[in-house]
C-alpha cells in the first residue's frame, strides 16, 4: 500500500468514527424510544461548546471539563429530554408523527438557545479531546459498539430494551419499568451525541448551524442499517468514511469536474440520499399528528387584526423597509407547508431547498445565464423560475407515494440536503450572482405592495386547494388515507399534486424573499431552515393560513435585532411543549385565559326564589307529585339549569345521548338477536348460474295474525335504513319490502328505479385461487369464492384464518401472489383501491375510518365526488337512509360516537354508488339495537341489487343476516353453503 492510500484511509477511518459514533447513538435510541432523534447533531453542538467554555473560557483542566461534559451534562440532557419532553408523547400513545416534531423542536430550540449564548460565529479553538491519529477514535467506536451489543443481547435490560420497543404497553403490563428503559437509551444517545461533538469540534467548524448539520447528514449510516444493527451502522460510516477520503484523490476535468469533485467531498450525504429515497422505509407513523392538522379556530377578528397589521408598514414605516419586506416572501414559503403539511398531511422538510431553487432559477433568468433561455425581466423570470420548480416537487412527492412518518421525513430531509450541497453550496452555479428587484418596484414601499399583491394570490392558490372537491379529497387522505382511497380518491396521483403545488408557492416565495434581499443567499435557504420553518408552522397551526403568516412575521421579527436565534429558541420552545399542548398554542392558551377569568352563576332574587317555589308547588299539586317542586329547586339552586334538548322529527321525548347524535330511547334493552330472525327476510330466486350451496332457503312461516313483527327501533329513535317513519313501511320504502314471488331482483331494479341509494344495479365479484405469502408463512392458499348480485354473501373462521387477508385482496389493499379477482367478468387484480371503488367495488373497515375534520355531509361528499357517481342527489340519498340528515349533518366527525361514525363510513361508501359493498366487521362497537338497525339496512341494499359480503365474528348476526357463508380455516375456505346449514355444522363441531 503506497503512502498517500495509507494516510487517505487513516484519514477516512479517522472520518468514519466519528460517523460510526452518530450511528450508535441514533439506532440506540430509536431501539429504546422507537424516536428518530433529529437533535441528535444539536446535542453534540451544544456539548462541543461546553467544552470549550469550561477549558477555553473558563480554565478547567482538559480531563475535569471533557468528564463533566461526557458523563455529566450529555446524559442530564438525554434525561431530560425523555422526562420532560417524550415520556408524555409515550404516555399518549407514542404517535411517530408527534415524537418527530418534538425532536425537530429540540434541535431548532438547541440552535437558537447556542446562538443565543454563544453567537453565530464560527469558533477555531476548541480542544483536542482526542488526537487525530484514528486509532484511538476507531477503539472507541469499537469498544462502544460491542458493549452495547453485549449488553441489548445477553443481560435482562436488553431484554427489557427489546420488549419496550415492541410493545410498551405489554411491556408495563408484564412489569417492566419502560420510563427508566427509555431514560437509560435517551442518556445513552445523548453521551454518544457528545462525544461525537467534542471529537469533531476541534476539525470542522464549530458554529450553531454548522455542525448539528454536519452530524445529522452522517444520519444514513443508521438508514443504511435499518435503525437496528450496530454492526452494519459501524462497517457502513467507516466505508463510507475512507471512500470520500480516497476520492480526493481524483482529479477530473471537463465540464462535469465540479459536479464530481461535490459528490467526492459529500458523500455522506450521497448516502442519505440513496438510503432514503432507495432503501426501504422505516417507520410506519402517520404524516402528522391529527391535532396539529386538524382545523385550527382563529380568534374572532384575527384575519382583520392580520390585515391592518400587514398594512401597517405602508402608513407608519419610514421608506427602509429592509426587514418588512421579508415578511410577506416569507409568508408564501410558509403558505406552501399549509397546502403539503396541513391540508395534505405529508411531511415536508426539504421546503428551503424549493424555496432556494426559486430564488436561484430567478437570478440566473434575470440575468440571462439560465442555459436555453433569454434573459427575462425581474418579474417574469419570477414566473418562469415558478414553472420550472413546480414540477421538481416531484423529488419528495414520489417517495411519498409509498413512505409515511419518519421514512417519509428522512426523504424529504435528504433531498434538502442534497439541494443545498451539490447546487447552493458550489462556486459553477452561484458565483457572481446578484438579483434586482422589478422595473418600477425598486423602493421597499413599491415593493412591499407588489409582495402583498403576490401574497394575495397565493393565499387565493391555498384556499383554493383548502376548499371544494380537491380540498375535501386532501383532508381526507391527511385523517385516514387508507380510508381516501377506499373513498375513490387517488391517493398517490393527489401526493404529487400537494407537492407540485407546494414547491411552487416555495419557489414564489424564494424569489421574493432574493429580490427583496437584493441577492442570492444560500444561507437562507440552508436544511436548517426547513427545519424551522416546519416546527413554526405545525405549532402555530398547519392547517390555518393565519398560522403561516403570524410564523412569519414571528420569525423575522424577532430575528430582527442584533443577536440571531431568538425565534428559533421560541419557535423549538413552542415545538417542544406538543406533549403537554397536543392541541396545539391557541388552545393552550384558551385554557389559561379560561382557568384565569372568573366563573358567573346566575342567581334569582329573593322575589324570583318565592314566585319559583309557589309555581313549583302548584305543578306538583296538579301532577300528584310531591317531589317535582323540590327537584325543581334542588336542580335551581344547584346552578343555571341547561336548555332542554330538541324534540326528534317524530315528537317523541328521548334521554339525551352524550354525542350530539340522540341516543336510543329510554326503555329495556332489546334482547339479542335470534339464531334466526323472525322479521321479514325475503331470500330471493338464486340467480342463473350460481352454485348448489347458493340456494334459497325458504322464508320462515309469518307470526299469527299474518303480519311480520316489526322491528325494533334504531339507535335515536329511528330505524336505520328507513326514509322517513319506522317500522315495516320504512323497510319497504328502503326496497326490502317485497314478496319472495314478486320476481327476480333485476325486475325489482327496473320498476323502482335507482332504489334505495340511487345505484344502476349491483355487481358480481368473483375471486379464483387467491394465494398469499408473508415471509415463509402462506396467509391464503388457493382461496375463492362468488358475490353475487343481490345476495349477501359472508366469511366466519377463527382468529389467522385468512378472512382479513381474503378481504384485502379483494379490496384492493393487498395483491396476491397467484390467483385472480373479477368483478363482473373484468380481471382488476392489479387494480389499487381507489380504482376499484370508481368501477364500483366499495368498503368499510373494521377500525373506523372517517375523516374527523371533515364535517358528516362532508364525510359522506367525498364518497360521491371520488366514487362511481351517485347522480346529484347522491349524499342526500344516502344521509337520509343512514338517518344522518338531521343536525348531526353539520357536526365534525371527531366528536361524534361509535354507532354514528359506523353509519357515517357507511354512509360515504354508498355515496360512491357501488354494485359491490364490502363490510369488514360492520357490528364492531354497536349495542344490540343499532345491530339490529344495521341488519335491516343490509337487507335491504342486497334487495336493491347490490352484492354484500360480510366479514363477522359475530355469528349470531350473520345466521340472521347472510344467504350464504364460508368458513375459513389456515387461508382456504372449507366449508361453504346456506347460512342456517352451515352454521349448523359449525356450531355442532365447536359445542356450541
Amino acid at each position: 500500500m503506497s503512502s498517500l492510500t495509507y494516510d487517505l484511509t487513516l484519514a477516512g477511518l479517522s472520518i468514519g468514527s466519528a460517523a460510526a459514533l452518530t450511528g450508535i447513538g441514533l439506532v440506540v435510541t430509536y431501539r429504546a424510544t422507537g424516536v428518530l432523534n433529529f437533535a441528535h447533531g444539536a446535542i453534540a453542538m451544544v456539548c462541543a461548546y461546553l467544552l470549550r467554555q469550561f477549558t477555553v473560557g473558563w480554565g478547567w483542566p482538559l480531563a475535569l471539563g471533557a468528564s463533566v461534559t461526557l458523563l455529566v451534562v450529555a446524559p442530564a440532557i438525554g434525561v431530560t429530554l425523555e422526562r420532560l419532553v417524550f415520556r408524555p408523547l409515550s404516555l399518549r400513545g407514542g404517535d411517530p408523527a408527534q415524537t418527530l416534531v418534538a425532536s425537530i423542536g429540540v434541535f431548532v430550540l438547541l440552535v437558537g438557545g447556542a446562538a443565543l449564548v454563544w453567537g453565530t460565529g464560527a469558533r477555531t479553538d476548541a480542544p483536542v479531546l482526542v488526537s487525530a491519529d484514528p486509532w484511538g477514535q476507531l477503539a472507541v467506536v469499537v469498544a462502544l459498539a460491542a458493549g452495547v451489543g453485549a449488553l441489548t443481547r445477553w443481560t435482562r435490560f436488553g431484554t427489557e430494551l427489546r420488549a419496550v420497543v415492541d410493545d410498551r404497553p405489554l411491556a408495563v403490563l408484564g412489569g417492566i419499568d419502560a420510563d427508566r428503559v427509555a431514560a437509560a437509551g435517551w442518556a445513552f444517545g445523548s453521551f454518544t451525541a457528545g462525544l461525537t461533538g467534542v471529537l469533531l469540534a476541534p476539525y470542522v467548524r464549530l458554529d450553531p448551524y454548522g455542525l448539528p448539520l454536519l452530524v445529522i447528514e452522517v444520519m444514513a449510516v443508521a438508514v443504511a442499517a435499518r435503525m437496528r444493527s450496530l454492526p452494519v451502522a459501524v462497517l457502513v460510516a467507516l466505508g463510507i468514511g475512507v471512500a470520500q477520503s480516497q476520492l480526493t484523490r481524483l482529479h477530473p476535468s471537463g465540464w462535469a469536474e465540479p459536479l464530481l469533485l461535490a459528490v467526492g467531498a459529500n458523500l455522506f450525504v450521497v448516502a442519505l440520499l440513496v438510503a432514503a429515497l432507495v432503501l426501504p422505509g422505516i417507520g410506519t407513523g402517520d404524516a402528522l399528528p391529527r391535532p396539529a392538522a386538524g382545523r385550527v379556530t382563529a380568534p374572532p377578528g384575527a384575519r382583520a387584526v392580520a390585515v391592518v397589521l400587514f398594512l401597517l408598514p405602508l402608513g407608519f414605516a419610514g421608506s427602509d423597509l429592509h426587514t418588512s419586506v421579508q415578511v410577506p416572501a416569507l409568508g408564501v414559503v410558509l403558505l406552501s407547508l399549509v397546502v403539503v403539511t396541513g391540508r395534505g398531511g405529508q411531511i415536508s422538510l426539504g421546503q428551503a431547498a424549493y424555496a432556494g431553487l426559486g430564488a436561484l432559477f430567478t437570478a440566473l433568468l434575470a440575468a440571462g445565464r439560465f442555459p436555453g433561455l433569454p434573459r427575462l425581466p425581474e418579474l417574469a423570470a419570477l414566473a418562469v423560475a415558478v414553472l420550472l420548480v413546480a414540477p421538481l416537487g416531484v423529488l419528495t412527492g414520489w417517495p411519498a407515494i409509498e413512505r409515511h412518518g419518519l421514512a417519509l421525513a428522512v426523504a424529504t430531509f435528504a433531498v434538502g440536503v442534497g439541494v443545498s450541497r451539490f447546487v447552493f453550496e458550489q462556486p459553477y452555479a452561484v458565483t457572481g450572482l446578484s438579483l434586482g428587484r422589478p422595473a418600477g418596484f425598486g423602493g421597499d414601499r413599491a415593493y412591499y405592495v407588489l409582495e402583498l399583491l403576490l401574497l394575495a394570490a397565493a393565499l387565493l392558490a391555498a384556499h383554493t386547494l383548502r376548499r371544494g372537491r380537491t380540498g375535501r379529497a386532501l383532508a381526507a387522505m391527511r385523517d385516514h388515507e387508507a380510508g381516501a382511497s377506499a373513498a375513490g380518491v387517488r391517493v398517490p396521483a393527489l401526493k404529487l399534486t400537494a407537492f407540485v403545488a407546494g414547491a411552487a408557492l416555495a419557489a414564489l416565495g424564494g424569489g421574493m424573499l432574493g429580490m427583496g434581499l437584493r441577492a442570492f443567499d444560500p444561507a437562507e435557504f440552508d436544511p436548517v431552515r426547513s427545519l424551522l420553518w416546519f416546527a413554526a408552522v405545525v405549532v402555530l397551526g398547519a392547517d390555518s393560513v393565519l398560522g403561516a403568516l403570524v410564523a412569519a412575521a414571528l420569525l423575522v421579527g424577532l430575528d430582527a435585532g442584533a443577536r440571531g436565534g431568538v425565534a428559533a429558541a421560541v419557535v423549538g420552545l413552542l415545538a417542544v411543549l406538543v406533549g403537554r399542548f397536543p392541541e396545539g398554542p391557541y388552545e393552550a392558551l384558551r385554557e389559561a385565559l379560561s382557568r384565569l377569568r372568573p366563573e358567573r352563576r346566575a342567581t334569582l332574587t329573593p322575589l324570583g326564589l318565592t314566585t319559583r317555589r309557589r309555581l313549583s308547588l302548584a305543578v306538583a299539586a296538579r301532577t300528584g307529585s310531591p317531589t317535582a317542586g323540590h327537584a325543581a329547586t334542588l336542580r335551581t339552586e344547584a346552578g343555571p339549569r341547561p336548555h332542554p334538548a330538541p324534540l326528534p322529527p317524530t315528537g317523541t321525548v328521548r334521554a339525551p345521548a352524550p354525542t350530539a347524535v340522540p341516543g336510543p330511547p329510554p326503555g329495556p334493552t332489546p334482547p339479542p338477536s335470534p339464531r334466526r330472525d323472525p322479521g321479514p327476510h325475503p331470500r330471493p330466486a338464486s340467480p342463473a348460474g350460481t352454485e348448489r350451496e347458493n340456494e334459497p332457503v325458504p322464508a320462515e312461516p309469518l307470526p299469527p295474525g299474518g303480519r311480520p313483527e316489526p322491528a325494533p327501533p334504531a339507535a335515536g329513535g329511528r330505524e336505520l335504513g328507513a326514509d322517513r317513519g319506522t317500522g315495516e313501511g320504512a323497510v319497504r320504502g328502503a326496497g326490502a319490502g317485497k314478496a319472495p314471488g314478486s320476481g327476480d331482483r333485476a325486475g325489482r331494479r327496473g320498476k323502482h328505479g335507482a332504489g334505495t341509494h340511487g345505484g344502476a344495479g349491483g355487481g358480481r365479484l368473483v375471486a379464483r385461487g387467491l394465494r398469499v405469502d408473508y415471509e415463509g408463512f402462506t396467509a391464503l392458499d388457493g382461496a375463492g369464492l362468488d358475490v353475487p348480485a343481490g345476495r349477501i354473501t359472508a366469511i366466519v373462521g377463527p382468529n389467522g384464518a385468512g378472512k382479513s387477508t381474503l378481504f384485502h385482496c379483494l379490496a384492493g389493499t393487498l395483491r396476491p401472489s397467484a390467483g385472480q379477482v373479477l368483478f363482473d367478468g373484468r380481471d382488476v387484480t392489479r387494480l389499487p383501491a381507489h380504482a376499484r371503488t370508481r368501477l364500483g367495488i366499495a368498503r368499510t373497515f373494521q377500525q373506523l375510518a372517517v375523516f374527523p375534520s371533515l364535517t358528516v355531509a362532508e364525510n359522506v361528499r367525498v364518497g360521491a365526488e371520488q366514487g362511481r357517481s351517485g347522480g346529484p342527489g347522491a349524499v342526500e340519498r344516502a344521509l337520509r337512509l343512514l338517518g344522518l340528515d338531521g343536525p348531526v349533518r353539520s357536526l365534525p366527525a371527531a366528536g361524534l360516537g361509535t354507532g354514528t361514525l359506523r353509519r357515517v363510513e357507511l354512509a360515504r361508501a354508498l355515496a360512491g354508488n357501488p354494485g359491490v359493498l364490502l363490510l369488514d366487521e360492520p357490528a364492531a362497537g354497536l349495542d344490540t339495537g343499532e345491530v339490529t338497525a344495521l341488519a335491516r339496512v343490509l337487507r335491504a341494499l342486497a334487495a336493491d341489487g347490490t352484492a354484500l359480503l360480510v366479514v363477522e365474528h359475530d355469528l349470531d348476526l350473520v345466521a340472521g343476516l347472510a344467504d350464504t357463508v364460508h368458513v375459513m380455516t389456515a387461508g382456504r375456505i372449507v366449508a361453504s353453503g346456506p347460512a342456517d346449514r352451515v352454521l349448523r355444522v359449525l356450531d355442532t363441531g365447536t359445542g356450541r
